[in-house]
């Protein structure tokens, strides 16, 4: 009897935060997106997502912010 075990990706979130970074740039190479594709947690992506949309838009804030005053 087999048992059928998720496929564990090994990943990191350090990894998953870089190729979500870098994608917000839209300068990943096609290789590089098969392989993080292939390597990367799901759920770390998703939480890396949403930590750079969260500095994203601090950041437009804060150029907000001195643009007015």
């Amino acid at each position: 009897m087999q048992t059928d075990k998720p496929h564990q990706r090994k990943g990191s979130f350090l990894s998953s935060m870089k190729a979500v970074l870098w994608s917000f740039f839209g300068v990943r190479k096609r290789a590089d997106y098969e392989s993080d594709a292939a390597s990367l947690n799901p759920v770390h992506v998703i939480v890396a997502g949403l930590i750079g949309v969260a500095i994203f838009i601090g950041l437009i804030m804060l150029a907000v912010s001195f643009a007015v005053a």
